[in-house]
């Protein structure tokens, strides 16, 4: 077992959706002596620090340089998260993601080598492509096909690491469809649970995509979801056994998204009001019906903690954290997951 708080910590993408929730699942265990490296832009993405305890925040392109001018100059450091990435799917500019999710991953991973820092980085469920059944990290790398640019730069650090024989020292996690509280600033790659409260809070409704497939009636197309507390105590119990290798991050379980939004009427105390609309013609050839992470993996390790039942997980959501548009805080902490 490794001792996270006996070294400081540095959390890339800390004030980002999950690397937020994760220096707010640290500072739950008494953890404050944490580095926090991100962009801090015109998104409100501040935000998410307001209520954290941490040593000192830079920013992330300076960190690199600070780190390639004196590898020590931020004291024993212990574990590295790297969550620091541009995540969206739709992003077209292939050098600029190139730069920034797999560049800057090889060269946080050198360095955390070089030192012997354990070192925990974001992958991507999205690498898995188009597949539908047996999500499971015993696929080889080489095998899989992702569908964009965004999932591509991710699989290219993986193939990297694996050619460099890192797997055997570092973690590499896949989350899937994570929500919750933390993501207001991602725009356009916010959650279903966040835009849907957004329309039924709005409007009174919510507009669903329709199905195209005879095995699945409208608003049953099924996804992998994941409350974001969830995902970070999986982070966390990775780096806690020291694991190596690439996990999944997921339920293990495929809910549909009529499950998903139904409970956001029930907490908003309205009748179900659902549209189907049609898909985009670009996107019907490509669009997943299906995902559920194999989770064998990571119960292996020791994990035997359940995931949040969904509707407990958007309930928590939706009357903690959407409807006061509220933020992580380790002192005012409602949950019931």
């Amino acid at each position: 077992m490794n001792d996270l708080g006996g070294k400081r910590i540095v959390v890339t993408g800390g004030a980002g959706f999950i690397g937020s929730a994760l220096l707010w699942a640290l500072n739950r265990r008494g953890i404050s002596d944490v580095l926090v490296v991100d962009r801090l832009r015109d998104d409100d993405k501040w935000k998410n620090l307001a209520p954290l305890q941490f040593w000192d925040f830079v920013d992330a392109d300076e960190f690199l340089l600070r780190i390639d001018a004196d590898a020590t100059q931020f004291g024993p450091i212990g574990t590295i998260f790297h969550l620091g990435a541009c995540s969206s799917t739709t992003e077209r500019d292939a050098a600029y993601l190139l730069r920034n999710n797999y560049e800057y991953t090889k060269r946080i991973a050198h360095w955390a080598i070089d030192r012997q820092h354990q070192m925990v980085y974001a992958s991507s469920a999205a690498t898995y492509g188009g597949l539908e059944t047996d999500l499971s990290e015993s696929r080889p790398l080489e095998s899989l096909r992702p569908l964009n640019m965004y999932a591509y730069s991710k699989q290219l650090f993986d193939l990297y690491a694996q050619r460099r024989g890192w797997l055997d020292h570092l973690t590499g996690v896949k989350y899937f469809n994570v929500f919750g509280p933390n993501e207001w600033h991602k725009r356009d790659m916010r959650s279903v649970v966040l835009k849907a409260f957004e329309q039924i809070r709005d409007t009174g409704s919510v507009k669903l995509f329709k199905s195209y497939r005879k095995e699945f009636r409208d608003g049953e197309q099924e996804r992998d979801f994941l409350y974001v507390k969830d995902a970070v105590a999986m982070t966390l119990h990775l780096a806690d056994r020291g694991a190596a290798g690439i996990y999944n991050i997921g339920s293990g379980t495929a809910h549909t998204w009529l499950e998903l939004v139904r409970p956001i009427f029930a907490n908003l105390n309205l009748p179900e009001k659902i549209e189907f609309i049609d898909m985009p013609p670009g996107l019907r050839a490509k669009y997943q019906y299906s995902t559920q992470a194999s989770m064998e993996k990571l119960r292996a390790t020791g994990y035997d903690r359940a995931p949040a039942a969904l509707g407990d997980a958007v309930s928590d959501y939706v009357r903690n954290y959407l409807t006061g548009e509220a933020h992580l805080d380790p002192l005012h902490e409602t949950s019931v997951v």
